[in-house]
């Protein structure tokens, strides 16, 4: 029941640290339950990148629909990269955000980047608007999914951490349920973060070897994800192979290679 996995995705976030890694399709998704992990998240650069379209090209409609198919796969909470929202104004974002929470998700991630070169951040009143709009939507839904606000200023270009904190603090105190800000590897900032929101649980992104699981539960981080990481790893394997292949006319990766039908057996 869609129920009961958004029941266990708040469970999840009151104590302690979970990873939830990012599939990119159904059976990434499958694979990753089946190895343990007590929920996942999508990437919208990996779903991107399975079309062969770059992130900022995929479709609020693609996106819903790649929701359905991953959260209808696995019994674990899925929370959706929702990016931002497809919308720019209020009213568009919860409009949108109430179709999200009728695909199966378990919660979903609102950030507050524009998408304009200029000015890569959505106004710090806007940015807050957007996030109450998301906040009535769930509510009105009556689906109780997770709502995470995502500050990008480390993503696009304005690393400014105390910027970084005013905009989630703002963000929790219009209801954000968890609070997020990608591409941040020093750890004085993620422990900054997660002393100025507390007690409301903290994201953190780990694309890259800059701490561990461990550690950052230390820091008091609750959530672990690794956004299109993943995703970017198994394309390593793909392009180091081929290229190899079209290069030097040679298949030395094809060895040592995993069972993968077997990872799918009963």
């Amino acid at each position: 029941m869609v129920e009961d996995r958004v029941a266990e995705f708040h469970r999840l976030h009151r104590a302690g640290c979970f990873v939830m890694p990012n599939p990119w399709d159904v059976g990434s998704a499958r694979l990753l339950e089946e190895l343990g992990f007590t929920a996942l998240a999508t990437t919208s650069a990996g779903l991107a990148w399975s079309l062969g379209v770059t992130d900022a090209q995929v479709t609020r409609d693609q996106t819903l629909e790649h929701l359905r198919q991953i959260a209808g796969a696995v019994s674990v909470p899925v929370n959706a990269d929702f990016t931002n929202g497809y919308a720019v104004d209020p009213a568009g974002v919860a409009a949108n955000v109430t179709l999200a929470a009728g695909t199966g998700i378990a919660g979903l991630s609102i950030e507050d980047s524009s998408g304009d070169e200029a000015d890569p951040l959505f106004d710090f009143e806007l940015a807050v608007a957007r996030v109450a709009a998301a906040r009535r939507a769930i509510d009105e839904s009556g689906t109780g999914i997770v709502l995470t606000a995502r500050s990008e200023g480390f993503v696009c270009g304005r690393p400014d951490i105390d910027e970084t904190i005013r905009r989630l603090r703002a963000y929790a105190d219009v209801g954000a349920d968890c609070l997020y800000a990608p591409r941040i590897d020093d750890l004085e900032h993620v422990s900054a973060i997660v002393a100025a929101v507390a007690p409301k649980p903290v994201n953190l992104l780990i694309n890259s070897p800059f701490t561990t699981v461990a550690e950052a539960a230390q820091l008091g981080v609750r959530r672990i994800s690794v956004g299109g990481t993943l995703a970017r790893t198994a394309w390593d394997g793909v392009l180091s192979a081929a290229r190899e292949i079209a290069e030097r006319g040679t298949f030395s990766r094809f060895q040592g290679l995993p069972d993968v039908e077997a990872l799918f057996g009963d």
